[in-house]
Parts: structure tokens; sequence; C-alpha cells
């Protein structure tokens, strides 16, 4: 991944929040056959894995022959994406003055790195869906569990699924959010972010670009 210094995110707890936040990940696998791209919801086990930078776990339907590649050893990267938004330039100050602006588009991202383990254990596979429905069902006003199916019904499933467990082995996080702007430029994508409702990339351009204050 192609990241300027100044739009680069090392900081391994700003990563993992994006992943919580956006926990619906691209992997992309690299097989004999052809590249493949699944999205999958992961769920996250920080401070897990032998580099202590966390585990992730998911699964996909054993019809899926992604879990054969991996499974045989393909290289994957697992891809997850924040917020995104077009910038115009005519939000630029400095536009007025120059003229030497272009659209450019502002997006938050992280990539995960790691070798692959296929599961195919009952007991894992259960686990990993109770965290998922936890996870996502958590702040609503009943929440859904898996006792709640029938009596046999996700142990049906269960044959139907495999699991997928990546111990992160490098993770890369970049936020293009106008750092590379003056204070003006971006105090004006700030307000151009917030009239067309991106609020959420409006509020990482006043957090990370230059003197914008969030209000």
């Amino acid at each position: 991944m192609y990241t300027p210094t100044s739009f680069a995110e090392d900081r391994l707890a700003v990563n993992h929040e994006l992943i919580r936040a956006h926990p619906l990940g691209m992997l992309i696998v690299s097989s004999a056959a052809a590249p493949s791209a699944d999205l999958l919801p992961f769920t996250l086990y920080p401070g897990e894995g032998e580099a202590g930078l966390g585990v992730l776990r998911a699964h996909v339907a054993r019809a899926n022959p992604v879990w054969q590649a991996l499974a045989a050893g393909a290289p994957c990267l697992l891809v997850f994406q924040g917020p995104e938004a077009y910038v115009s330039p005519g939000w630029y100050a400095s536009k007025a003055v120059t003229q030497k602006a272009v659209p450019t588009w502002n997006y938050a991202m992280v990539q995960v790195r790691g070798t692959v383990r296929i599961v195919e254990d009952a007991a894992w596979l259960r686990r990993q869906l109770a965290d998922l429905s936890a996870m996502q069902e958590g702040a609503m006003p009943q929440p859904w569990r898996l006792d709640d199916a029938p009596p046999g019904y996700i142990d049906g499933l269960l044959q139907a699924i495999v699991g997928i467990e990546l111990p992160i082995a490098s993770i890369a996080g970049k936020w293009k959010v106008s750092q590379n702007r003056s204070p003006a430029d971006a105090a004006g994508v700030v307000a151009g972010l917030r009239s067309v409702g991106a609020l959420d990339m409006a509020a990482l351009v006043a957090e990370r670009a230059p003197q914008v204050k969030p209000d």
C-alpha cells in the first residue's frame, strides 16, 4: 500500500478501533487459479497471536472455494475500510487565489497480513458465531443469541461453514484526510463535507488536518 508519511497510521489501538467499527473486511486471496475477493465480517481478539497484534476470526460457506485455497497456502490480504468521501476543489480556500486545485477522495483504511489457519472444529465455530452475534447484537433492545434458535438448527448450520483464523503478522493504517492541505483549505474541506452530510469524514479531517479544531 502506497502511504505517504503524512497519511500513515501506525498506532495499533487506532487501527484496531477502525476494524471494530467497520468489521466487514475484504479478504483478497491470490491462488493458482485466479485472485478472489470476499467480504466477510470479522471479530477481533486484541493481544492474541504470536506477534501480539491480535487475531481475526471469521467463517465462510463450505461451498466457497476460498478456504481450500487458503488451506493450500495461498497468500492473502485483508482490507478494512472506514469513512470515505469525495472532496471538491471548490472547498479549498486556495482555489479562489491560485485556481490550482483538483478533486480528490479522502478515506481511512487498514490492511492486515498473516498466515490463515482453517478451522472445522464445531466448538470453535460455535464460539465464533456467538462472538460475532454478540458484537453486532449488543446494542439491540432484545439481543439475539444462538440459543434463541431451535434445538439442533445451529448444529446443522455448523456443518455448512468453515472457520478462518488470521493471527495478525503485520498491520498498517492509512488516513488520507487532508493533512497535506493548509489550515484554511482543511477548514474548507470540513465545512464542505458537513454540507453534504459526510459527517464521519468531516470529523476525521477536523481531528487530523493542521490547525483545524473540531466543534
